[in-house]
């Protein structure tokens, strides 16, 4: 296809691009009320349940650092098309997974794969569309992608009931084949030929080198890193919390995951009205305001008990809600800042958001229980290390790029 020029926003490709983008969360999101099970399937503690989907945000991290570069070098569509690919057929592999250590292995790959939606579905967006248009852009692209994740607990339940928690891994399958066969068809090459040409795929990588001593980076990184690692904390704790301690039933586990969700599809929406006229910096702080304090009151009501189950889904509501606001904002900053490594830069923030996000989900395992406790205790410290981020976001924003 021909390289396509900037525009104004395009509804049709915003929407394509969730779609693709949604790779990543669908398969996290969607097989959650099967964890409880698929731990008794096998025979093996929550921990080790837990441990599919550490191995799937590590192979997400891994595979954006991969592929940020390589789409600077060679175009977003081709690298973009492998990577669904891959993930198409891990996904099977899933489904057809005999023992834990092998689904972690899958998992591994099947995120490997997603990892090129995710990462360059923003990176299309940012080359097609407008500047002063990139943040509305990607803040409607988190709308699109959020409404995948607000079904797919819901579906996930009813699969679980129908025929185990392998069906949901051949849902995804399905999944995948549609979205590499719609990608073929409809995505156009959005990077130039002249661009390629001038970024090499060492000199790619090396812009990660740039990145990583400019602090600006690391501000961005932190503020939006710990702020989705809140999210993963959440993720990975609330099916053993809700199903195994609060007793919620697996189809309804969906019903409340979907609250959440609606709340980061509100964030969103405020960010689309406002960030044109307040700026991407103004939204980043104050959405750390919300971040922090709602961090500290869902560790407060997990550590008391105050409230039971409703306070404890009420105070994640304004944690989560803010995640998709805080993401949309900071890829948009630092990719602005790193023009002619963009895709490297999405990649880098991208994958630390993600290795975060795997931390803070080994961190809920060693817990080792099924109580809102250590979610509290976690999710409180990402909220305070989040507002930290902001704050050397604002101190360093001034200091010149280096490339």
């Amino acid at each position: 296809m021909s390289d396509t020029p900037r525009r104004r926003p395009d509804a049709r490709l915003i929407l394509l691009l969730g779609a693709l983008a949604a790779c990543g969360p669908l398969s996290i999101d969607m097989y959650l009320p099967s964890l409880p099970a698929l731990a008794a399937s096998f025979g093996t503690s929550p921990a080790a349940a837990q441990s599919t989907l550490t191995s799937f945000m590590f192979g997400f991290s891994f595979g954006m650092l991969l592929y940020g570069p390589l789409s600077d070098a060679y175009g977003r569509r081709p690298v973009l098309l492998g990577g669904i690919a891959l993930y198409a057929l891990a996904s099977i592999g899933c489904a057809a997974a005999l023992s834990i250590d092998a689904l972690v292995l899958v998992r591994f790959l099947q995120a490997l794969g997603a990892g090129a939606a995710s990462v360059l579905a923003r990176a299309i967006a940012r080359d097609a569309h407008e500047p002063g248009d990139a943040a509305r852009v990607l803040s409607m692209l988190s709308i699109v992608t959020s409404i995948g994740p607000l079904l797919a607990p819901l579906i996930g339940g009813q699969l679980l009931l129908l025929g185990g928690w392998r069906v949901v891994f051949v849902a995804l399958t399905l999944f995948g084949v549609t979205c590499a066969v719609t990608a073929y068809l409809r995505v156009p090459e959005t990077w130039p030929k002249e661009k390629r040409a001038s970024a090499a795929v060492g000199k790619s990588f090396a812009a990660y080198g740039h990145l990583l001593t400019d602090p600006v980076t690391w501000g961005h990184m932190m503020c939006g890193g710990m702020a989705f690692a809140s999210m993963f904390a959440y993720i990975t704790a609330t099916p053993f919390v809700y199903i195994d301690y609060f007793h919620v039933k697996p189809q309804y586990y969906g019903l409340l995951f979907g609250l959440n969700i609606v709340g980061i599809i509100a964030g969103n929406v405020l960010n689309t009205r406002f960030v044109g006229r307040v700026g991407a910096m103004k939204m980043i702080s104050a959405a750390s305001f919300v971040s922090v304090a709602a961090a500290l009151a869902v560790a407060l009501v997990s550590l008391t008990g105050w409230g039971g189950l409703w306070s404890i889904v009420a105070t994640l509501f304004f944690v989560v809600g803010v995640v998709g606001l805080l993401s949309a904002n900071c890829t948009t900053e630092l990719m602005h800042r790193y023009p002619k490594n963009a895709g490297a830069a999405a990649a880098v923030f991208g994958a630390m958001q993600l290795a975060l996000g795997a931390l803070a989900s080994v961190a809920i395992g060693l817990f080792h229980d099924v109580s809102p406790h250590g979610m509290g205790v976690v999710i409180g410290v990402c909220g305070v290390l989040t507002f930290a981020g902001r704050t050397l976001v604002l101190r360093s924003h001034a200091a010149p790029v280096k490339v």
